[in-house]
């Protein structure tokens, strides 16, 4: 370990007692680059070029709100003594399946006032869904939150990562598995594979199931990984049970919807 090393600061711009952290901007980073292959995608299948932006504007704060229920809930240890700190989503604790249910909740209810499949808009955003958490991982990184069991600083130089990886990965006296990094990889493949499924021209909501299905399978193995997760019992982590229910219950769907015809229309139409 440098000596002279010290973590990254996760604050980007300061002002008196006005901070922006980079936590935030990553995360705004994300949403920016998945709304842009949103809307470019969502031009081709003749849609309003304000569909997705308007969802957003409701998208966005409920799946906020819904994350940190979501995490809280999990705390509840914590922040029964510390309620003051059940706002401060800028340091962290946000989860991504409670961002997901609230997201999926919003678009729901928006393609019904709006006249629009939700499964067309599901499949259309299916990839920037995963690239935004691609991204937003990084955010993670430099909260230094998201990490998994000790290793050893070889380990790390042996997966030839960069220096100021190995070294925010250097927390409380021990280096960890990047967890984070390992999972932004999984979803930046995640996003090429599901612009290649495109091509097949599935039925209409099957690109948005395989989304499910894959992330799922990413999630479940990285999150065995962890240190940090939010625990359903003493033994069980939250996110592997329900990546295991989210992939079940994907499967069963996409079957039944085919058996029973209800997917019909294809991705082009």
């Amino acid at each position: 370990m440098d000596p002279d090393f010290q973590p990254l600061n996760p604050i980007a711009i300061q002002i008196g007692p006005f901070a922006v952290h980079w936590y935030g901007i990553i995360i705004g980073l994300g949403i920016a680059l998945a709304l842009y292959f949103a809307m470019r995608e969502g031009t081709k299948h003749h849609l309003d070029k304000e569909t997705f932006p308007d969802l957003l504007i409701w998208a966005i704060p409920i799946s906020i709100i819904c994350a940190r229920i979501y995490y809280v809930i999990f705390q509840w240890d914590y922040y029964s003594q510390n309620p003051a700190d059940i706002v401060k989503v800028w340091e962290g604790g946000i989860a991504i399946h409670g961002a997901l249910i609230g997201a999926v909740a919003t678009a729901v209810v928006f393609s019904k006032f709006k006249g629009i499949s939700f499964w067309k808009i599901a499949d259309i955003a299916a990839p920037s869904l995963i690239l935004g958490q691609a991204i937003g991982r990084w955010g993670n990184f430099m909260n230094q939150e998201a990490y998994g069991r000790e290793v050893s600083r070889a380990f790390l130089e042996n997966m030839h990562l960069p220096d100021f990886i190995i070294n925010q990965m250097y927390i409380e006296g021990a280096y960890h598995h990047p967890t984070f990094l390992y999972e932004s990889i999984w979803n930046i493949i995640g996003f090429v594979l599901l612009i290649l499924l495109r091509k097949v021209n599935l039925h209409r909501g099957e690109l948005f199931l395989s989304y499910v299905i894959y992330y799922s399978i990413g999630r479940f193995f990285v999150e065995g990984m962890r240190t940090d997760s939010l625990m359903l019992t003493s033994s069980l982590r939250m996110a592997q049970v329900i990546s295991l229910v989210l992939i079940a219950g994907a499967v069963i769907f996409w079957v039944y919807r085919r058996k029973a015809g209800l997917a019909k229309a294809r991705y082009y139409e």
